[in-house]
C-alpha cells in the first residue's frame, strides 16, 4: 500500500502517500489505516515522523486518530466543508479584493441561477417564491430589519443552488454566502432603497427560473450581483 518515503521530503511524502492512497478510495470511510508499526515499516520512517504527518492529516479532516485499546488512525468521510475551508479563510480574512469576489460571483450566480431554470421543479418554484415573501415582509418593516432581510437573500441563492443538484455549486455558494457578511457590514448600504431594488431583482430571477427562461435567469443574476458591487465599491472608495 505504502512505499519508503523520499528521505529528501521524508515528511511531505508521508502526508502526500497517506492522503492520496485516501482520496483515491483505496481506504474507504471508516476503515484503520495500518498499525503504527506497520506503517512505519512500509514507509520506513520514525515515530516522530510518522506521529507528525498523521496529525496533519487529521487537521485536514481525511483521518481521525482514536486512543486506547483498539485505536488507530480511522479514515473519515471527506467533507465539502473541510475542502472549502481554505476559501473561507482567504473571504473571512479579507485577502479576496471586492472586485475578485465579485468576478467570481457574477460567472457562478449568472450559471446557478440558469441552471436552476432549466431544472427546478414546482415545489421548487414555491419553495422560491415562499423565501420571496418573507424577503418582502423585511423590506416593508424598514432598514431597520436588514439583517433579517440579508439572511433571506441569503437563503435564496443557496436555494437556487441547491435547486441545480450540483455538489460542487451548492459548496462553493455556502463558502461564498456564509463568509459574505462582513463585507456587507462594511461596505453595503442596504437602506429602504437597497432593499426594494434587491427584492425586484430577487423576483425578477425567481421568475425568469419559473418561466424556466435559462438566458434570463442568467442575465438578471450577473447584473444583480454587479449592481450590489457597485455599491459597495463606492462605499469603500
Amino acid at each position: 500500500m505504502f512505499k519508503a518515503a523520499k528521505q529528501t521530503r521524508i515528511f511531505q511524502d508521508v502526508v502526500e502517500q497517506i492522503q492520496e492512497t485516501i482520496l483515491a478510495g483505496k481506504l474507504m470511510p471508516g476503515e484503520m489505516l495500518p498499525s503504527e508499526r506497520e506503517l512505519k515499516a512500509m514507509l520506513q520512517v520514525s515515530r516522530g515522523t510518522l506521529r507528525e504527518a498523521l496529525r496533519v492529516l487529521e487537521q485536514k479532516g481525511l483521518i481521525e486518530i482514536k486512543l486506547g485499546v483498539g485505536g488507530g488512525a480511522v479514515v473519515q468521510d471527506v467533507s465539502y466543508d473541510q475542502i472549502n475551508e481554505s476559501l473561507a479563510l482567504l473571504i473571512r480574512y479579507q485577502k479576496v479584493s471586492l472586485r475578485h469576489l465579485t468576478e467570481f460571483r457574477v460567472g457562478v450566480e449568472g450559471r446557478v441561477s440558469a441552471l436552476a431554470a432549466e431544472r427546478a421543479t414546482p415545489a421548487d418554484v414555491i419553495h422560491l417564491k415562499s423565501l420571496l415573501e418573507k424577503a418582502r415582509q423585511f423590506a416593508e418593516k424598514g432598514s431597520d430589519f436588514q439583517k433579517g432581510f440579508v439572511e433571506v437573500d441569503k437563503q435564496i441563492h443557496l436555494s437556487l443552488a441547491e435547486i441545480t443538484g450540483n455538489p460542487v455549486y451548492i459548496s462553493l455558494h455556502h463558502t461564498v454566502h456564509d463568509n459574505i457578511d462582513q463585507y456587507y457590514e462594511t461596505f453595503l448600504v442596504m437602506k429602504q432603497r437597497e432593499m426594494e431594488e434587491n427584492l425586484k431583482d430577487l423576483g425578477n430571477i425567481i421568475d425568469a427560473v419559473e418561466k424556466k427562461n435559462a438566458d434570463e435567469a442568467r442575465l438578471l443574476a450577473e447584473a444583480h450581483v454587479l449592481r450590489f458591487n457597485h455599491y459597495m465599491e463606492n462605499r469603500e472608495i
